[in-house]
């Protein structure tokens, strides 16, 4: 029974459930489980849904079940790197996250194979292009600067842009993202080679790829390279990838932008 306290219409059984993955840390030597909170603001303002943290284990103790529970999953950015081994390299730049690999590749296979949604940004973006058989690299300085310099302070390091190319026939542009659009950029590795059956959304100057997707008749993965949970508050296209995830959890088609909000 419903607790008398609590008034008005209970709408809570019609919210979807959306998991959040995290990230393992050690902290005062033992092992925590974390999620930058940027990332469950953004979803939670624009999501309408319930949210759970994944914890990063390496096996699935804790997670075994959970895809059958989620209607959908976000793979967030992380300061670490996916372990070399899982995209068929000897050796790479830590640190490394293996419980987090673990734990983010499983569920998103899971997801996706049952047919619900899976959007990822940055981190998580390079998790689903090595999950569908891609492959990462480390990036050289070069013609698109992917990265503020070591000295930049946190705002100023999120401040650092670089302009994209919009690919014709994609979902972006067929939500009314076209053309050429800026980014912020704040990463060391990028797609080498882009996983079997993802479709460029979107590429730098330098023809790294910074978007992805994968939309069938049964769900939907997006991911960018980029990172609109910094700023989805002011920035129309960034909200745009919070409202596209809000209509994945619930079966809809993706939304349109603006086309005066997109720059």
């Amino acid at each position: 029974m419903r607790d008398k306290r609590f008034s008005g219409p209970d709408h809570s059984a019609n919210r979807p459930l959306l998991g959040i993955g995290c990230c393992q840390r050690e902290l005062e030597g033992e092992r925590i489980h974390r999620v930058i909170e940027r990332y469950v603001r953004a979803a939670a303002a624009n999501c309408d849904a319930d949210i759970v943290l994944v914890p990063a284990m390496e096996d699935d103790s804790a997670s075994a079940g959970l895809w059958r529970r989620l209607d959908g999953l976000l793979l967030t950015g992380s300061t670490s790197n996916m372990m070399p081994a899982l995209y068929g390299k000897p050796d790479g730049a830590g640190p490394f996250d293996p419980a987090r690999d673990a734990t983010s590749l499983r569920l998103a296979a899971q997801m996706v194979e049952a047919g619900k949604p899976v959007f990822g940004i940055c981190r998580g973006f390079q998790e689903l292009n090595v999950l569908f058989g891609g492959t990462l690299c480390d990036l050289p300085h070069g013609e698109v600067e992917h990265h503020a310099p070591a000295t930049a302070s946190l705002d100023q390091m999120f401040a650092h842009c670089h302009p994209v190319d919009l690919m014709d026939g994609g979902i972006l542009a067929q939500c009314g993202l076209t053309g050429q659009m800026t980014v912020n950029s704040v990463h060391f590795q990028g797609i080498e080679r882009l996983g079997a059956g993802l479709q460029a959304e979107a590429m730098a100057l330098d023809g790294l790829v910074e978007a992805f997707s994968k939309v069938s008749a049964t769900g939907c993965v997006l991911a960018v390279q980029w990172h609109p949970e910094w700023d989805f508050a002011a920035n129309p296209q960034s909200r745009w990838f919070f409202d596209a995830l809000a209509a994945a959890l619930r079966g809809e088609s993706l939304p349109k932008i603006d086309p005066a909000a997109h720059r």
